[in-house]
């Protein structure tokens, strides 16, 4: 059996990756071949995953949808014509007798069934918590938000004709919320979690004691925020210029304590304009020799995974691009200016402050939505200065950090999806 995986975006193609990576493990496992609408792919080639078609990277990053005029840099720039090679590319995976994994939106999906073969569907874009919770509907700011939902469901009525066609084996929502809401149309929507919450474990675990002086020793430690900047140049550096101004409030406020900032930065991302900006600010590039003197036994293992340490006064900074997991395992709070990153902070049980961008992607409309998504679990500062007072009243609210852990666990579900869906698509869709 041969499987095409379909996917439109950067954290679609990572979460593509997860749910193939466990289908190569089973027995009779399909040949697995990629098309990746968006972007070039690098996921799927670094896992040895052939593309079926050329691809391009678009001026958007794919976030057309935010600005009518990133559609028509992507139009100039072969966006048509690109489409037609996939459409194409897709019809031919049929005529040899495949099957499809559409990954991410209705992009995917409506060439999964355009293709005429039998598909799966993975929703990554779209969740009923942007329009309800477990309480309810939310309220409706503005005459747009009132039309949100006018069908019933965050997913409009032709995307559920979509995933309700006998073609369409299997729908895996990214919530049990939204999971629920599709049922009640007959779609064959499995509650089986979500797989951005997969492969989080941290590089270097944590050492766990259990000593009678152990919330002495939590008081002791370094209150540690992580900074996410997002993963798309050149916004990515952008936002990490309005997220340094954050840092010398959060150390005034923390005086007496000392302060870890752990630089969550993508792979994709050159460090030279990051490292540029920490030193305009006053941070002191530390020796790479001698990085675990300045930051104890804790993190010093952190900071040898190819990474920048830089202080000032008290407080220490690691830019890192090969220890996400330690990053958002390691952080009390992110400073988070990104999706799926911010998003699984999240579901981490922790609490997130966004401060909305220029965009393309995290735009104040993208800010104001991802805060419905998450709940409370990601505050939203309106000013670079309002970051310190959040994280003051936060750490003097005990019973609202445990009202954050239980939301972004329940919203974002327990690790091990990408296993799971990896089983049901052998059952529904190959077997």
């Amino acid at each position: 059996m041969k499987l095409l995986c379909l996917s439109n975006g950067h954290g679609e193609d990572a979460i593509a990756v997860r749910i193939l990576k466990e289908l190569q493990q089973r027995p009779n496992a399909p040949k697995i071949a990629a098309l990746p609408i968006v972007g070039e792919g690098q996921a799927y080639t670094e896992l040895g995953i052939p593309l079926i078609a050329p691809t391009r990277k678009m001026p958007s990053g794919g976030f057309i949808y935010m600005d009518g005029r990133h559609l028509w840099r992507d139009i100039r720039s072969g966006l048509l014509q690109l489409l037609w090679w996939q459409f194409r590319a897709v019809q031919g995976w049929k005529q040899q007798g495949g099957i499809i994994l559409a990954v991410g939106d209705i992009v995917p999906l409506l060439l999964a069934w355009l293709s005429g073969a039998p598909y799966a569907f993975v929703g990554t874009a779209k969740s009923e918590y942007y329009l309800r919770d477990e309480a309810g509907p939310l309220p409706r700011r503005s005459q747009a938000q009132r039309w949100e939902g006018w069908s019933g469901s965050v997913y409009l009525p032709w995307e559920r004709w979509l995933m309700s066609r006998k073609r369409c084996k299997a729908v895996f929502p990214r919530d049990s919320l939204t999971a629920e809401i599709l049922q009640k149309w007959s779609i064959p929507a499995f509650d089986l979690g979500n797989p951005m919450m997969d492969d989080l474990e941290p590089e270097t675990p944590r050492a766990v004691f259990y000593a009678s002086d152990a919330e002495k020793v939590e008081q002791a430690r370094s209150l540690t925020i992580t900074l996410i900047p997002g993963s798309r140049a050149p916004e990515a550096y952008a936002n990490w210029q309005q997220i340094l101004p954050t840092l010398a409030g959060v150390m005034e406020a923390f005086r007496d304590r000392t302060v870890l900032f752990l630089g969550a930065i993508a792979p994709v991302l050159s460090l030279d304009p990051l490292r540029e900006a920490l030193e305009a600010e006053g941070w002191r590039l530390v020796n790479p020799e001698s990085p675990g003197h300045f930051l104890g036994t804790q993190h010093s293992a952190l900071s040898t995974q190819a990474a920048s340490v830089f202080t000032q006064g008290k407080s220490t900074l690691i830019l890192t691009q090969r220890a996400f997991g330690d990053c958002l395992q390691q952080g009390d709070f992110a400073i988070a200016m990104a999706g799926t990153a911010t998003e699984q902070f999240v579901g981490l049980g922790k609490p997130a402050i966004a401060i909305p961008g220029k965009g393309p992607q995290f735009t104040p409309a993208f800010a104001e939505a991802q805060t419905r998504l998450l709940g409370p679990s990601l505050i939203l500062a309106k000013q670079p200065r309002e970051v310190a007072e959040i994280v003051r009243s936060l750490l003097r609210d005990p019973d609202r950090l445990q009202l954050i852990a239980d939301n972004g666990r329940r919203r974002m579900g327990k690790p091990g999806s990408a296993d799971r869906i990896a089983d049901c698509l052998m059952e529904k869709l190959l077997g």
